[in-house]
């Protein structure tokens, strides 16, 4: 009986104190998700990242050319497009809990696998176990990452976006800390240890996060991915989250092998450059998840000027020869900074956005519907990642980086435009209905028949 009295005082209160309340009581709960998320975000990134200054370089000398290499980058992404369709559409038979740290397992078993290709012979052996360890590597992170985001969304309804906009500090420190680190222990002791190590690191949190992940369950929905996936507007967020990850993943395979031949540093100072992009997204990202959950309506205007400023910047990186400009070390950093910077303003708003879609659709809440949104963004982020390294190599090779990174920036400019023209749109098609509302119609007809 008190009981009761005091939850309906409770829903009578202000919100900000129930909100405190709710914080308090979940408090553990919560922190145990924030470390576990932080754990694979920082893990998986940094794993990802080492490749980036030395890989190139060392498969080169294995027989793969440019393209292939970029396939070797792509491939990781491809896989992770069709594991994570499927991971998300049963997460709730699997159990999150289950699959992220089955996932954190498998993903530093293939980064140690990795670390042996170095003993395999040159040529088609060499790359086609490349192909297969990434495969698996892939795997594990799909597992592990579509979990992790259903888990936060289940953990942060409310502020989902300020949520993921700071955890992706620790995913800005796995890229920040993974190409420096990776150059200096492959300088230092060679091309196996930076993976076992890193490798290792990974295997190490599996068991801490099996005692510290809370347990989420949930009843499967009658939410359709299909559904979901064609409605406009989520199929233009999907475009949104296609070209970032597109114009990301183009770096991977490129980058470290133009500031090698442009500005002639050593492999150990490629990884630094890195820090530029890096530290730009993890430092913005905390305030651009802020501002997405208090000020919702400036989701659409960051997505729309996000997606424009990252095509400028991919434009400007090379610079693109139509430009006449020579490209110097400290432009290349600055560009990379701004980078950094658009490419936070058109991922963090996405998750919440295709949620607050979702809901307007008529799809129940609930785990099920998190485990579906989780997969189609891991999905989308991992096409581009496939086509962007994959496209990237590919153009690098026969036209150079100048006007390879300019045109992998029209994949920005396209989703910056059609996300722009959609909101006027919409915005319109409100104010429209606003001013002649179906109401008004129906009475003036009905007035008109009565007076006949």
């Amino acid at each position: 009986m008190g009981s009761r009295a005091a939850d309906g005082a409770g829903s009578e209160q202000p919100p900000e104190e129930a909100l405190g309340e709710e914080s308090r009581r979940l408090t553990r709960e919560q922190l145990c998700t924030v470390a576990a998320t932080a754990s694979i975000n920082f893990s998986s990134m940094i794993c990802y990242s080492i490749l980036g200054p030395f890989f190139p370089s060392e498969a080169e000398k294995k027989g793969a050319s440019n393209t292939v290499v970029g396939l070797i980058f792509g491939c990781f992404a491809l896989v992770n497009f069709l594991v994570a369709l499927l991971l998300g559409n049963y997460l709730t038979h699997i159990g999150a809990k289950f699959m992220f740290v089955a996932g954190m397992f498998v993903s530093g078993c293939g980064t140690i696998l990795f670390g042996m290709l170095d003993k395999v012979p040159s040529g088609p052996t060499f790359i086609g176990l490349c192909f297969l360890v990434r495969a698996v590597d892939a795997v594990g992170f799909a597992a592990a990452m579509t979990a992790s985001f259903s888990i936060l969304a289940k953990a942060f309804p409310n502020n989902i976006a300020t949520v993921l906009g700071s955890l992706e500090i620790f995913t800005g420190l796995g890229l920040v800390l993974g190409p420096p680190l990776g150059g200096f222990l492959y300088q230092s002791f060679g091309y196996e240890v930076p993976f076992i190590t890193l490798g290792c690191i990974v295997l190490v949190l599996v068991p801490v996060n099996m005692c510290i992940l809370p347990k989420y369950d949930s009843i499967p929905s009658k939410g359709s991915f299909w559904k979901l996936i064609l409605l406009p507007k989520v199929l233009l967020l999907c475009l949104t989250i296609f070209s970032l990850s597109a114009c990301l993943g183009f770096l991977d395979p490129t980058m470290s092998l133009f500031i090698l031949k442009k500005f002639k540093l050593p492999a150990g100072y490629v990884g630094l450059v890195f820090l530029g992009l890096a530290l730009s997204y993890s430092l913005s990202s905390p305030l651009l998840g802020l501002l997405s959950d208090k000020l919702p309506y400036l989701r659409k205007w960051l997505l729309v000027f996000g997606g424009l400023m990252t095509a400028l910047c991919f434009f400007m990186l090379g610079p693109a020869p139509v430009l006449h400009i020579e490209s110097q070390l400290w432009m290349f950093v600055l560009v990379l900074v701004l980078v950094g910077f658009s490419l936070g303003m058109s991922a963090i708003p996405v998750f919440p956005e295709i949620l607050h879609c979702a809901y307007e659709n008529g799809f129940e809440e609930g785990l099920s519907l998190l485990g579906l949104v989780s997969g189609l963004f891991s999905a989308m982020w991992s096409l581009g990642a496939f086509a962007g390294p994959t496209l990237g190599g590919f153009l690098n090779e026969k036209l150079g980086f100048e006007w390879a990174s300019a045109i992998q920036g029209g994949w920005a400019l396209l989703s910056g435009l059609a996300t722009g023209i959609f909101y006027i749109t919409e915005a319109t098609r409100r104010s429209s209905s606003l001013q002649n509302p179906p109401g008004n119609n129906e009475e003036r007809s009905h007035l008109m028949g009565s007076e006949t």
